[in-house]
């Protein structure tokens, strides 16, 4: 059965590859001098519709509106220019010297004959043939080139799968070479129990100390080099206890999902470059990380990965189901560990979104990133900067502030144009694409090219990734795979449905606060002076 998927679809998948599916073709036409040439055109036509004494009058009647966002403004603009500016420096200037270190202390490890043991742990579940073969044939690949012994662990659930594993093995690298085969099979009870069980198999073939441990996820295609790049950091500093690569994504899907997930990986890329500088990531994707033996062999850091939760003071106990690349991240960071990040190692990522169409699969897709992310947030914050650091502190502060002070300019402005006059409206869509264009500009720092589509992306991520983050953020306890459509079981009858109430009640709280101090700052509600605070105090 396995075999037939394959046979069915090498066509489309070599399509994909080549760049002719139809989205690949519009992410393309997108990216080109003349649609960017084009796109300057519309949105200089647009700014020509406004009238300048609509300007002017909207200055006048709501300066303060304007100078109370021109300060949100600043916070946030000046946030994404020091990002960017630690990205360049990081992939320009500081990276590339860790490189010639690095590369220097492999060729010497090669040369003694003392390179260490790579262990390559890939977790598949409920994947396509194709899929699968192509993930497992790179991991193989890259365990052949290793400058030392390797073993592939398969962490699987199902009998095709294990055929299909051990059949590459055996075309791929052949009885005789240096690469170990280890299968193991488990139940399909989540990635966190697949992880966990392939650490201990890990464990039991009693590792060094200065052996690397490669998590994969079932549809990451590393490359071939992968180990010998990755290698030498770690001898470098033994503080460092785990890093991450770049990514690049393959979609499987409509042109507005390519258009996308190239614009997250962009992104991405900067994210990590700025926080790479700290020597500390924000997250050690599961897609593919690499850790020191001894951490990924600790008992405590296995148990973190397969049990983790936390305390919450309204829904008690939420236990991950979700998110084990966050555990991972927080069981370095509380320890002390740094954590790299590797802008020149190229992995890429077979993406499949969970729907055909584009706002309920990002929702989705949202809801489990971002719930991913809030869930640990506070218990990071909890460490302080003296352990975290003080910019990987501040930046894990910024995510509880952006979903808020990224819609204070959508909120201010839907109050003014309602209110007071609709040119609001015209001035704010000018101001929103060009600034989100200059944003897509500044990409080049990441990508070569970028598509005249990613501000609309932008900002679409800004609004509603926004929205998903508050959502998510009073509802911790709201888990959900994409692949492998499993639940968190939470409490049932009275104590869910009040559960539930205290959420809505929490959210509906926070909204209305927020709109009335825009409605405040915009000054179309009246702040309250302190002869009328002192009134409402004395009447209570």
């Amino acid at each position: 059965m396995r075999t037939t998927k394959i046979a069915d679809r090498d066509d489309r998948t070599a399509s994909a590859e080549a760049g002719l599916t139809p989205g690949v073709s519009l992410l393309s036409a997108s990216e080109t001098w003349y649609a960017h040439l084009l796109f300057l055109l519309c949105l200089v036509a647009l700014a020509l519709t406004i009238p300048a004494s609509s300007i002017r009058s909207l200055w006048n009647i709501n300066s303060g509106a304007f100078f109370s966002l021109g300060m949100i403004a600043v916070w946030r603009y000046c946030w994404v220019a020091v990002n960017y500016s630690r990205a360049l420096y990081y992939r320009k200037f500081s990276f590339p010297s860790m490189r010639r270190r690095a590369d220097a202390a492999v060729n010497g490890l090669e040369v003694a004959g003392e390179a260490p043991r790579a262990f390559l742990l890939v977790t598949s579940f409920r994947q396509d043939g194709d899929t699968s073969a192509m993930v497992y044939r790179a991991a193989f690949e890259a365990a052949l080139r290793a400058p030392g012994r390797a073993t592939v662990v398969a962490s699987l659930v199902e009998t095709g799968d294990q055929r299909l594993v051990t059949s590459m093995y055996r075309l791929i690298c052949k009885e005789d070479s240096d690469v170990d085969l280890v299968i193991v099979r488990i139940a399909g009870t989540g990635k966190r129990d697949a992880l966990a069980h392939g650490f201990r198999a890990i464990a039991k073939l009693n590792p060094d100390g200065g052996d690397l441990v490669a998590v994969i996820d079932g549809d990451s295609i590393v490359p071939v080099d992968l180990v010998q790049r990755c290698l030498g950091f770690f001898q470098l500093d033994p503080r460092i206890g785990a890093l991450t690569t770049d990514e690049i994504s393959r979609v499987r899907g409509s042109a507005l999902f390519h258009i996308w997930y190239s614009l997250r990986f962009a992104q991405r890329n900067i994210i990590m470059g700025s926080n790479g500088q700290a020597r500390r990531v924000l997250t050690l994707t599961g897609r593919m990380s690499m850790f020191r033996a001894e951490v990924a062999c600790n008992p405590d850091f296995i148990r973190q990965v397969e049990a983790d939760y936390i305390d919450h003071w309204r829904l008690g106990r939420i236990k991950f189901l979700t998110g084990d690349d966050k555990s991972t991240w927080f069981w370095l960071l509380k320890n002390n560990y740094r954590m790299l990040y590797l802008p020149d190692v190229m992995v890429a990522t077979i993406e499949d979104p969970p729907g055909k169409h584009f706002v309920p699969a990002a929702a989705q897709l949202m809801t489990r990133w971002f719930g991913n992310m809030l869930r640990t947030n506070n218990r990071a914050l909890a460490l302080g900067p003296w352990r975290t650091g003080l910019f990987t502190w501040i930046a894990i502060l910024d995510q509880r502030i952006s979903m808020w002070t990224s819609l204070a300019g959508l909120g201010m402005v839907l109050i003014v144009g309602l209110l007071v006059t609709p040119s609001a409206f015209f001035a704010y869509a000018v101001w929103t694409l060009f600034t989100r264009y200059l944003l897509t500009l500044l990409l080049l720092t990441s990508r070569p090219r970028v598509s005249v589509f990613y501000p609309f992306f932008i900002y679409f991520n800004q609004i509603f990734g926004s929205i998903i983050k508050i959502y998510i953020f009073f509802r911790p306890n709201k888990q959900r795979w994409t692949r492998q459509k499993t639940r968190l079981q939470g409490h049932s009858g009275f104590a869910q449905r009040l559960r539930a109430a205290s959420s809505t009640y929490m959210t509906g709280l926070a909204v209305v606060a927020f709109l009335t101090a825009l409605a405040c700052i915009v000054a179309q509600l009246p702040i309250p002076n302190a002869q009328v605070l002192r009134h409402l105090i004395a009447l209570t």
